[in-house]
């Protein structure tokens, strides 16, 4: 009985919520609403190094881009410009509050559509997008092995998963942020969780030297 117990008790530990404490500030409408004055903010896509993101991912005219975890959707118009009028971009949040700002932001971009995911599941079509990007949300994610294999799924072959994140260290993030408090893993971590997921690291990159990271990664078939 207490092997059945044990085992019981390590897969509840194993399915369990990973990023209580990136996440404490997301729990109510009126702590949402706060946090989008920041991820709705004019200039969230420039503090971002959007511009540098894009270039860096090589993203194409006619491309199909999924911006996961899209928040205010600062970065929707940078994707919208380079994906140009053959291409689509899928704006993804988990919260309806979120995607709603979203779309007023950005109402003007006829090229984006918008999906709620869940905490396990992007909820992006199969095989939909060349490119997959979630920028500084990765470290947000409850349940990563469940919302990895979404992606994977929503991934066209030859389709890349991208993560854009902070470093787990002293300074990473501004703003009176701990880094080494809310940030859930490091880089190496990272790319081993999601190489465990089915996917394989193709390019790292160090974003902003010492706080951000841009890590590439292909799906193995």
């Amino acid at each position: 009985m207490r092997t059945l117990l044990l085992v019981v008790g390590t897969a509840a530990a194993l399915s369990a919520q990973v990023a209580e404490s990136a996440n404490k500030s997301y729990q109510t409408v009126e702590q949402r609403e706060g946090m989008l004055r920041n991820l709705a903010a004019a200039d969230r896509a420039e503090r971002l190094k959007g511009e540098v993101i894009v270039q860096a991912l090589h993203v194409r005219p006619g491309m199909t881009v999924a911006d996961l975890g899209t928040g205010g959707g600062a970065m929707l118009p940078l994707f919208s410009a380079a994906v140009g009028a053959g291409g689509k971009v899928i704006a993804e949040d988990i919260f309806p509050d979120f995607l709603e700002r979203a779309k007023k932001q950005n109402a003007q971009l006829a090229n984006v559509t918008y999906v709620l995911g869940t905490e396990r599941d992007a909820r992006l079509p199969a095989g939909a997008a060349d490119l997959a990007v979630t920028v500084d949300a990765y470290h947000h994610y409850d349940y990563p092995k469940e919302m990895l294999a979404s992606i994977r799924r929503g991934l066209k072959p030859g389709g890349r998963f991208v993560v854009v994140d902070y470093f787990k260290r002293p300074g990473a993030m501004s703003g009176g942020a701990n880094a080494v408090e809310h940030i859930r893993l490091d880089k190496d971590d990272v790319v081993k969780e999601v190489e465990a997921a089915g996917f394989q690291l193709v390019e790292s990159i160090e974003h902003v030297p010492g706080k951000q990271y841009i890590a590439i990664f292909t799906a193995r078939r």
